[in-house]
This record gives structure tokens, C-alpha cells and sequence, in this order.
């Protein structure tokens, strides 16, 4: 990608990482411009998001404080290094999951 399709999905990129309701403004901001650069980190905020939900449900049914903390660490640091990956301008996938996030919402 180029430096002009970058600087102009920066600000949709960024804000998709700001919780879920994050990710809907970035998909409303993104909607007209379909910006390359936005859209791959849409599609990683809405996967971290959808899965953060998705385990915290199941890890809810255990009641241990360990597995919990242990959950929101392992989200914090992957929140983290996608956020930083958009405020650097750079494309790349989260870990772990960020390769399976890209297929799943190609649509975005």
C-alpha cells in the first residue's frame, strides 16, 4: 500500500480499535472510501471484538479470577499490538487469530 491510502485510512484504523462501538464507526467511516488500509484493521477489531465476547462468555461460566485475568491479558496484549500496528501505518495481523480474522470478514 501507498502513503496516501494509509494516511487516509489512518483515522478510520485507529478508531476501530476503540471497543465495538468503535469498530461501527469505523465501518460507517469506511463505507463510502473503501480504504484498503481501514478495512484490514476493521476486520481485525471486529474479529478481536467478536472474540472477546465469544470467550468471555465461556470463560464467565468458570468463576476463577486466574482464567478470567488470564483472558483479558491475553486481549489487552493483542488489542495492543493491533492499535500500534495501525498507528504506525503498518498492515500487520494480529497473532494467532489475525490470518483466520482477514478470511472470515472479507466482506468488510
Amino acid at each position: 500500500m501507498n502513503e496516501e491510502v494509509i494516511k487516509e485510512g489512518k483515522t478510520a484504523a485507529i478508531t476501530s480499535y476503540i471497543l465495538f462501538i468503535g469498530v461501527l464507526i469505523a465501518l460507517s467511516m469506511n463505507s463510502e472510501t473503501r480504504n484498503r488500509f481501514a478495512a484490514f484493521h476493521i476486520r481485525q477489531a471486529l474479529g478481536l471484538t467478536i472474540a472477546f465476547f465469544s470467550l468471555g462468555l465461556i470463560v464467565s461460566n468458570f468463576d476463577n479470577l486466574m482464567i478470567t485475568f488470564s483472558m483479558y491479558l491475553f486481549f489487552f496484549v493483542l488489542w495492543t499490538y493491533g492499535f500500534i500496528s495501525a498507528i504506525q501505518g503498518k498492515t500487520q495481523e494480529i497473532p494467532l487469530l489475525g490470518k483466520w480474522f482477514q478470511k472470515v470478514f472479507q466482506f468488510i
